[in-house]
């Protein structure tokens, strides 16, 4: 399709991917799934003298907050975007001013159009958006947002228990009865991708086409019904609990921000404040420096973790947070995560970080390390530590060190008393070392004293050449 223009924009951390999608002839633009943070949107159709024209979301996002309601404030700011309109599917109920989508509508570029096609099945709601020519019959490219991704499809159980075989069902119909049935070169490009806890799916490809999925993707080779179902609903991992909270926000349209919000500088006596009030602090520093030495009861989440998942997964949804991080450019990035999943009641960030709460005769707390090594001897030894692998339940079922005991780091905090003996060492390791940081401060915070983290967790284990258990656990293809 000579004229269109795609740009897609990947949050690294959600696994997600959004779009500004353009008419090279007319210039007129569209972007599909925007996040919060539109500043790029903005830029990149500012540079290219795009007019962005429309905002459309696929799905009331289970994982982030649509940046539709950002974009049409910041665009309404400048009056020759007064016809910039949001773009929802009918069956959301959508509670703001859109445009209600639905199956064979037609949003005009000019030279192209944006066809609605109904593709229910992740969500009830959920639509795709296929671009056409003046003369296309089919869509020459596919915008498939959870319903079709590369390798899998989206996960049919978001909306609870009760609603996931209906779901899965329709999703059967989508795949089956509708997208499979499309020509082969068609491009598609999902909002779901590889890290997203949306997906059913571990590929690394971020855009696909209809014959290559046909070829390969095992959910367009079950022709069976029944068997489709099975696959899509069984061995589908744990996802972070913020997303309870995201469909309402999303039906509701997040609160207008203006911006990327520029966080306070608080002092030490400040922060204290806030922590008074309820807030609590946000260490993103990495994993070394945040147990050399941290403010107590603080939550250590790596920035590379990714925060983005775990602020939403251990810290309850609506939380006042104060941020330490080292330098700007993690502040900058921190705060644009947080307000991707909707984490806004941002009080501020500790001036000076450690260093300056140290200086303001405040206590730190710090966690000691072991090497592979040193744990090898210790569990040999008669007062050996308990050791708690945090790793999600597929790494564990692959392989793990024997005699550890095992619990995913995002329900940690719900179980670690009836799990662990407060009267004995314990040692915390995940994959490399970030999640075992989450898993450590949480453990802090519910009064253990006696933590110790497993230097580079069980990689360096494995690579130590240390015996490992493996589970043979086949998933039925």
């Amino acid at each position: 399709m000579k004229s269109l223009f795609v740009k897609q924009f990947v949050d690294e951390g959600l696994g997600n991917s959004s779009y500004l999608v353009a008419s090279k002839e007319t210039g007129l633009a569209a972007v599909i799934d925007p996040q919060r943070d539109v500043d790029k949107y903005l830029h990149m159709a500012d540079g290219l003298g795009l007019k962005l024209t429309y905002a459309l979301d696929t799905h009331l996002h289970a994982d982030f907050v649509s940046g539709a309601h950002e974009l049409a404030h910041q665009l309404g700011i400048h009056h020759e975007h007064h016809d910039f309109q949001i773009g929802a599917s009918a069956a959301a109920k959508a509670e703001f001013e859109h445009v209600s989508l639905k199956e064979g509508d037609k949003l005009s570029l000019g030279d192209l159009s944006i066809g609605v096609i109904a593709t229910p099945g992740h969500t009830p709601e959920h639509i795709s958006f296929g671009v056409y020519g003046e003369k296309d019959k089919s869509p020459q490219t596919l915008f498939s947002g959870g319903s079709l991704i590369v390798g899998g499809t989206g996960r049919p159980d978001l909306l609870g228990h009760e609603h996931m075989i209906p779901l899965a069902h329709s999703l059967y119909d989508t795949i089956h009865k509708k997208l499979a049935l499309l020509p082969d070169d068609i491009m598609v490009y999902p909002t779901h991708g590889a890290g997203s806890f949306c997906n059913t799916s571990s590929s690394g490809e971020r855009f696909t086409t209809i014959g290559q999925e046909r070829r390969s993707n095992p959910f367009l080779q079950i022709p069976d019904e029944e068997e489709f179902v099975e696959r899509a609903t069984t061995n589908l991992s744990s996802y972070p609990t913020y997303y309870r909270h995201m469909r309402a926000v999303n039906r509701k349209g997040g609160r207008i921000l203006g911006g990327v919000p520029v966080l306070k500088a608080l002092t030490p006596a400040q922060v204290q404040d806030q922590l008074k009030a309820g807030a609590v602090v946000v260490d993103v520093r990495e994993t070394s420096q945040f147990l050399a030495g941290h403010i107590p009861d603080s939550y250590g989440i790596p920035l590379a973790t990714p925060l983005i998942t775990w602020v939403g997964w251990v810290i309850p949804f609506g939380t006042p947070l104060v941020l330490v991080a080292d330098t700007l450019a993690e502040r900058l990035e921190a705060t644009r995560q947080f307000i991707r999943i909707g984490y806004d009641d941002l009080r501020g960030y500790l001036e000076g970080g450690v260093a300056a709460w140290q200086a303001s005769d405040q206590p730190l707390t710090n966690t000691k390390s072991l090497s592979a090594p040193q744990l090898k001897d210790w569990l040999g030894q008669k007062d050996a530590p308990v050791l708690l692998d945090v790793r999600f339940n597929r790494e564990w079922n692959e392989s793990h060190i024997r005699g550890a005991r095992h619990v995913e780091a995002g329900i940690l905090a719900n179980v670690a008393r009836s799990l662990l003996p407060e009267d004995r060492p314990v040692v915390v390791h995940c994959q490399r070392g970030n999640r075992s940081t989450v898993a450590l401060s949480l453990l802090e915070q519910k009064g253990f004293k006696n933590v110790y983290a497993l230097d580079a967790g069980f990689q360096a284990w494995v690579e130590s050449g240390y015996e490992v258990e493996q589970n043979r656990v086949y998933e039925a293809v």
